[in-house]
């Protein structure tokens, strides 16, 4: 630690502040001194499959990047060891050093990832010859886990997991019986196990990683996810966008971003429209994401007489998100399992007022949002409830803004992460 005096006269009261990249010692009354102590910094090795920059699959990307950037922000030195994705093997964006990884994406995912690991622990070596010494290395979800295995024991580090879902809650709340799902499964106990310290998004997720894994108390931090407060947000004429989508501009629009897939309830979502519509029948539904069952959805839609009001939009660019996201009225996200939801904190970053069933806890009942049930019924009286009171409405999305400005943003995560990075030396 290196410490600065500024400035020497008499003194009575002192304001100590304190954050992991520095302390500051402030008078308050007459001037004595003001300190500067600078806290050691961190060279950190992140490890995952995904990222804005190189491969984006879903919520891990901007978890990734986004606290790499504020981690450089206050100070460290930042690597993602990520895969290619096609692009070259290293760029610095924002302050954060990309080490992309070359390897043959033939074959399932499994496979993949073996290679991928295979070409992660290759480039660590060298990287770490060139930079030099790695103080803390930091891996996202199971796919880098093997990466991680091998380095810990070949080279005696120490390692972070973060879990951002399980096998078990991507199959509905249930195992699957299948081989690949068992290797997954298997290395997510993997993580947790060698892994030094682990870090979780909630303490209702922290409950179903011990009931899995059985991962101690004494290795589990919960830190939240977070998002850059105004990232989402933007003036948008909310009718012009509707009517880009063949929505007429003063019906109401529910939202739903993410994977169409079994864990995020979309065919729960599509079964409650009938219900929406016998009570406000010019209500849309837009859907953006893609996924496995977005067959069987549009064609349950279909099946129920609704497909008219169901806007099924795929893969949009992000300014596309971002304009719906501000247009609509209300963001449905009607998972049977959430670790987490970033998307909850993009819909509150625009103002917007979060239906959700009871899987996903960050939505507090009639502050923020309102959740229901697992069941098409209940997500059917949550929004026909939210339509028939949108001045309340709007102040429960007024409420999750104010969230996003101090609970979760990033300073605030980045400080919290590095207090465990901290531990390792201990």
């Amino acid at each position: 630690m290196k410490s600065v005096n500024i400035c020497n006269t008499i003194s009575y009261e002192i304001l100590i502040l304190y954050t992991e990249s520095f302390i500051v010692v402030k008078v308050i009354g007459n001037l004595q001194f003001l300190k500067v102590v600078r806290m050691e910094t961190l060279r950190i090795g992140m490890f995952s499959w995904e990222s804005l920059h190189s491969v984006t699959v879903g919520g891990v990307s901007p978890h990734v990047t986004e606290l790499a950037e504020t981690l450089s922000a206050i100070g460290h030195e930042v690597h993602i060891f990520t895969q290619s994705g096609w692009m070259r093997d290293y760029d610095e964006i924002n302050g954060v050093h990309y080490q992309r990884c070359r390897y043959d994406p033939s074959g399932g995912i499994v496979h993949q990832m073996d290679q991928m690991c295979d070409a992660m622990y290759d480039r660590f070596g060298s990287v770490e010859r060139d930079v030099g010494v790695f103080d803390v290395l930091h891996g996202h979800d199971w796919h880098p886990v093997t990466a991680l295995n091998r380095i810990k024991h070949d080279y005696d580090r120490e390692f972070v997991v973060t879990y951002h879902s399980t096998e078990w809650g991507r199959n509905g709340n249930q195992f699957g019986d299948w081989w690949e799902s068992r290797v997954i499964s298997h290395r997510e106990w993997l993580g947790g196990y060698e892994a030094r310290e682990a870090i979780i998004t909630t303490n209702q997720f922290k409950g179903e990683v011990q009931q899995v894994y059985q991962l101690p108390d004494y290795k589990i931090t919960v830190i939240p996810n977070g998002i850059n407060p105004g990232k989402i947000e933007k003036e948008v004429d909310t009718g012009a966008v509707k009517k880009r989508f063949g929505i007429h501009p003063y019906a109401p629009a529910v939202l739903f971003t993410g994977r169409i897939c079994y864990q995020k309830g979309v065919d729960m979502l599509i079964d409650a429209i009938p219900e929406v519509l016998r009570k406000r029948w010019d209500t849309r539904f837009v859907f953006i994401g893609d996924g496995g069952m977005r067959p069987y959805c549009e064609h349950r839609a279909s099946e129920l007489g609704v497909r008219d009001a169901c806007r099924f939009l795929g893969h949009v660019p992000d300014e596309t998100l971002y304009d719906c996201m501000n247009a609509c009225d209300i963001a449905c996200v009607p998972s049977r399992n959430e670790p987490f939801g970033i998307v909850v904190l993009e819909a509150w970053d625009a103002a917007k007022p979060v239906i959700a069933t009871d899987a996903v806890h960050l939505v507090d009942n009639f502050s923020n949002g309102v959740t229901g049930y697992r069941n098409p019924e209940s997500l059917a009286w949550c929004i026909n409830y939210s339509m028939g009171d949108l001045d309340s409405t709007k102040e429960m999305g007024r409420n999750g803004k104010k969230l996003v400005e101090t609970k979760y943003n990033w300073d605030r995560i980045a400080d919290d992460t590095v207090k465990v990075y901290r531990r390792l030396d201990g």
